[in-house]
């Protein structure tokens, strides 16, 4: 993932008043605290004592988690795509594209946990790269 990030710095030529900005995205795109999965927030054994409509709002409210964190990375972008010149811009969504996961569906800065689960904060058209980080597995 290091090598992908320096990689990408490298091909934007920052300039010394972008690095704030730069700084700022980087950190936004860190996994933040969370659980990862349900069965992690939960014992196994306590879920299967939940009733179905339980599971189910328990299931929201982790979805709506992954959700929320979507949205932090996705505004988390925009805010620096915008500090970027025009020329940057396209740098950046040309680098965007071939780090798309297999199948178009989500792409990953290498974080590492679980390039294909469906708990991923970002998918494909959310956010260019898929964002650093996502739940860990």
């Amino acid at each position: 993932m290091a090598q992908r990030i320096d990689a990408l710095k490298a091909q934007l030529k920052l300039t010394p008043a972008q690095e704030p900005a730069w700084t700022a995205f980087t950190a936004a795109m860190q996994p933040s605290e969370r659980p990862a999965r349900l069965d992690r927030t939960m014992d196994r054994n306590e879920m299967d004592k939940l009733t179905t409509p339980e599971r189910i709002d328990r299931m929201r409210a982790l979805r709506a988690q992954y959700a929320a964190e979507a949205d932090r990375r996705g505004e988390a972008t925009k805010t620096f795509y915008a500090a970027l010149t025009p020329e940057q811009q396209k740098t950046f969504d040309a680098q965007a594209q071939p780090m798309r996961g297999k199948g178009g569906h989500r792409g990953d800065w290498g974080h590492g946990h679980g390039e294909h689960g469906h708990h991923g904060g970002m998918r494909g058209g959310d956010m260019p790269m898929g964002g650093m980080g996502g739940p860990a597995r």
